[in-house]
């Protein structure tokens, strides 16, 4: 029997008693579930970010079931170089949920290295970034009660008080790009004891205030706020803002009212004085609110009148505002563009969506899905009524105080819905993500759209300059950005994350080639690269960038434009007078370490003479500022100021700095027999030095590198003669006999050291003098031979005179047998085969801030257990060698040069030793300026 409804069966025809087909309208195409599930996260709390960028590098972000929190960070795999995420196994926050309960926030401070973590039941917990990005520590665990009321609708951080440098534009002058740096002072409230501290918005109306006291212990105080009636005390949303004037603070209710407060937070007493407490006991800094200028205010119709027309009437929207909830409630502020500060006003931007459901079901010419709804903060005169004017009055006339007020703009309307709103690009970029996965950017200032085509002359951020994220409808409905904005990370349901990459043409378009297009996309990561410099933030997302995308003449381009923004003067001839600006100059490790990280290739191929030159002055540096840190932190200290884990460190460096002395003279040797033919002809020797690929040779010609040799050379002999009659115990006894013996074996004397470095001042100098180049002139060639890795002209004439008398200077004092013989593949920095084959070989890692051999797998720590040698690969005390077989070490991987280091000293030195270690940044940072993640597999010492 066929079925009813088949073409066989029953004719429709008859059923129906009309011909013709039976025609019915499309169905609605079903709600988006995900999209549903994400905007109600939306409309029921302001507080629901569950991924979320660190400024240091760190992606947090909340697990499927929602009930664990897991770290990611950018990294250099070290067995390619490729730039990606770390793997799929996350390392994931010591915590644990209340039962019932998940976690619905996620936030980190302005430094990026504290993280909050707020749950359904209104419980915060803060978390700290150790000794690797992956190594995270709990701050202040959860104590708060379980309180559906206490549920968090806004937070903000407060802010670290420290002026930073920032950079407003790049324009052109003359055919080149000219960078306008400036000192961004600090937007308070500030906490006074330089601690974390962190304000949040309840559920109930009431703000608190979580801080932390000098002691490290955690004080909380709260406080209601005003409302005009009861029904007000239920908040959905709060956004809160620092602004000079207090924190702003703005709220929405169940009632769909907009208030607007003035939050002051005062400390009594207002300072802290640290020193004072080994004077008499110190008050703690209390913390009390204050408010002021509270307004509360109904937004009206929603949506409101339509591109200015607001008495048209069928402008109005037929569809009933109560369909619009509230997703969103943000403040923006536009980012100060010069030292005196930012006059434009903040806006206030409120979100209303229709949810998809409930749009489903309306006429396809109804009005649109969201509508975004923006107030501007102005301050206005207060109005009497015009009869006043007519009493006399025997006082002058008076001066009012402006009032606060809103004044709402045009509403925006659009089909799609916003699921983030990111101030980026250090707040001179709005960001605005959609459920379409496309991202849209706007100006703080007037909140008009970047169009990516605007002055080719002028950049201000990434996004005006034509930067784009392409658009992929894939990507997750939780989204956030990277420090510099270039890089985003967004989250699906299946709590994966992936990483999105701005792209940019470079120029490219439509089979030509614009020139004026590129040079701005340059310009643009420039100004990025310098506002992540004089932030002190992470711009590994840069050089990510930069290594996929840019081409190695277009990342050249990029590093010369970095030298002339940040700015650095690389003439550092005039020791005296600049050697102290090159030790405190943070800006130059920042772009050798740019340099070094664009040429990395893996772990085991050399490196570029481009990549090798800034790789090895790093290094140059790090053991440059060792010893005068060393002299510093132990001046003055009674008892055993000298710690052992410290001085093991300086033996390393010590070995190193020796071990690469001598493998820049035996190279500069073997080179000055092959132009001794040439040496005293200039024009044949400027075309043979052209060839010439000579790393030592280059590092010895600059004068950045060969100050940072001086002060190694006063530090070698400082630490043999000043500390010749130092009470030395224990390890910290073996460990400076053992730099004694170092010094007293090596085959060239430090003064005869010393005497080879200032002969190649004097032959540069004379160079210089001889060309007739000045102060004015120095620092060209000076960036010729750091940044393009070539020998400039005026400099020839110096290598004829290294090559043909100050060798032969020192020539009788050094054994050149000893140095010729001597293993320098340990030393990691220059472009020999045999560097990448002692690692294969033996499977061994140097540590990059000890400079101490590390075994990475148990067979090489059998293999290796008795070849102990010189050079640097001993490993130290056999005491110290015990217990690293009792128990082995932990290690860090750098995110950024792949370098190890041994990361379980730090936490077993001594106070003296910790402070030098935490001021040369060791703790965090790696020689490059990386930072550290913990190895995933256990090792073996």
């Amino acid at each position: 029997m066929p079925l009813m409804m088949e073409d066989d069966g029953i004719n429709m025809e008859d059923l129906f008693g009309q011909t013709g087909s039976f025609d019915m309208p499309p169905p609605s195409p079903p709600p988006n579930k995900a999209l549903s599930h994400r905007l109600d996260e939306m409309r029921l709390s302001g507080c629901c970010q569950k991924l979320a960028w660190s400024r240091q590098g760190c992606v947090a972000y909340v697990s499927a079931d929602a009930t664990k929190v897991n770290l990611r960070y950018l990294h250099c795999q070290p067995a390619d170089g490729k730039w990606d995420l770390s793997d799929d196994n996350p390392s994931t926050l010591p915590m644990e949920t209340s039962p019932g309960h998940v976690v619905v926030h996620l936030s980190w401070n302005e430094l990026g290295s504290d993280l909050v973590v707020v749950e359904s039941s209104g419980r915060v917990s803060i978390f700290t970034i150790g000794i690797a990005l992956n190594a995270v520590n709990a701050y202040r665990p959860a104590v708060d009660p379980d309180d559906d009321s206490a549920q968090v609708v806004g937070m903000m951080w407060l802010n670290s008080q420290r002026s930073v440098h920032a950079f407003n534009q790049a324009a052109k002058v003359q055919g080149r790009w000219a960078y306008s740096p400036f000192r961004r002072r600090p937007i308070g409230p500030f906490s006074p004891v330089h601690k974390s501290a962190l304000v949040c918005v309840t559920k109930s109306g009431i703000i608190r205030l979580i801080y932390q006291s000098p002691d490290n212990r955690w004080g909380e105080i709260s406080a209601e706020l005003k409302n005009t009636s009861y029904s007000d005390r239920l908040l959905t949303h709060a956004a809160l803002s620092s602004t000079q004037g207090g924190v702003l603070l703005v709220t929405h209710s169940v009632c769909q009212k907009i208030g607007f407060y003035r939050v002051h937070i005062n400390w009594t007493p207002p300072q802290y004085d640290p020193t004072q407490l080994k004077q008499a006991p110190v008050q703690f800094p209390a913390p009390t609110f204050r408010f002021s200028h509270v307004k509360v205010e109904a937004p009206g119709g929603v949506p409101g009148p339509l591109h200015g027309d607001h008495d048209r009437s069928d402008h109005l929207c037929p569809i009933p505002s109560a369909l619009y909830c509230l997703t969103r409630l943000d403040i923006i502020l536009a980012a100060q563009d010069n030292a005196a500060g930012s006059t434009a006003n903040p806006w206030i931007v409120a979100i209303y969506s229709i949810p998809p459901h409930a749009a489903s079901g309306l006429p396809q010419q109804s009005r649109p899905s969201t509508v975004i709804v923006r107030w501007q903060l102005d301050q206005a005169p207060h109005g009497l009524h015009p009869k006043f004017d007519e009493v006399a009055s025997k006082k002058g006339p008076v001066q009012s105080k402006p009032k606060t007020v809103l004044r709402r703009l045009e509403d925006i309307q659009t089909d799609r819905y916003p699921i983030s709103v990111d101030p980026t690009e250090y707040g001179n970029v709005v960001t605005v993500t959609f459920d379409d996965g496309s991202v849209a950017f706007y100006d703080p200032k007037t909140i008009s759209p970047f169009s990516g085509v605007d002055d080719a002359n002028t950049v201000t951020s990434l996004a005006q300059a034509g930067f784009h994220y392409p658009l992929d409808s894939a990507c997750g409905l939780h989204i956030d950005f990277s420090p510099s904005g270039c890089l985003a990370a967004t989250l699906n349901g299946d709590g994966q994350v992936q990483l999105r990459g701005m792209q940019h043409s470079y120029g490219v378009e439509n089979e030509g080639y614009d020139e004026n297009k590129f040079s701005a996309a340059v310009a643009a990561l420039t100004l990025a690269f310098s506002r992540g410099c004089g932030s002190e933030v992470n711009t590994d997302d840069i050089i990510m960038l930069a290594r996929r995308q840019l081409s190695p003449d277009a990342q050249l381009a990029l590093v010369n434009e970095v030298y002339r923004a940040l700015p650095i003067n690389c003439d550092y001839t005039q020791e005296h007078e600049k050697q102290e600006k090159l030790m405190s100059n943070t800006y130059i490790p920042r772009c050798l370490s740019l340099q070094a990280a664009l040429g990395f290739k893996d772990q085991f191929t050399s490196r570029s003479l481009a990549s090798a030159i800034p790789w090895a002055i790093l290094q140059i540096r790090h053991a440059a500022i060792l010893y005068p840190f060393l002299f510093q932190y132990s001046k003055g200290v009674q008892g055993e100021p000298h710690d052992p884990d410290v001085l093991r460190t300086v033996l390393g460096n010590t070995r190193w700095a020796l071990d690469f002395s001598h493998y820049l003279l035996n190279e500069l040797f073997e080179l000055a027999d092959e132009l001794e033919g040439v040496a005293s002809d200039p024009e044949t020797l400027s075309q043979k030095l052209k060839s010439t690929a000579s790393l030592p040779l280059i590092i010895l010609l600059s004068s950045m590198s060969r100050a940072y040799l001086r002060i190694i050379c006063r530090g070698l002999r400082g630490i043999y003669t000043g500390y010749a009659n130092a009470a030395f115990t224990g390890d910290s006894r073996i460990y400076y006999t053992e730099i004694r013996q170092t010094l007293d074996a090596s085959p060239v004397r430090v003064d005869v050291y010393e005497k080879f470095v200032a002969g190649i001042d004097s032959a540069v100098r004379h160079a210089y003098h001889g060309a007739g180049f000045g102060d004015a002139e120095r620092p060209g060639p000076e960036k010729e031979l750091l940044v393009n890795a070539r020998i400039p002209p005026v400099l020839v004439t110096a290598v004829g005179t290294i090559v043909r008398q100050t060798l032969g200077v020192i020539k009788p004092e050094v054994d050149r047998l000893a140095i010729y013989m001597a293993d320098y593949s340990w030393l990691g920095v220059g472009g020999d085969r045999r560097g990448d084959g002692w690692r294969r070989e033996r499977e061994r890692e140097v540590d990059v801030v000890r400079k101490m051999p590390l075994r990475i797998t148990s067979t090489a720590a059998a293999a290796a257990s008795g070849s102990q040698g010189n050079n640097g690969s001993g490993v130290g005390a056999n005491q110290q060698n015990q217990q690293q077989q009792q128990q082995p070490p932990r290690r860090r991987r750098c995110v950024r040069c792949c370098g190890l280091s041994d990361g379980s000293t730090p936490l077993r030195t001594g106070p003296i030793g910790y402070r030098l270690i935490h001021r040369l940044g060791y703790v965090r940072q790696c020689v490059c300026g990386g930072l550290w993640a913990l190895e995933a597999e256990p090792v073996v010492g």
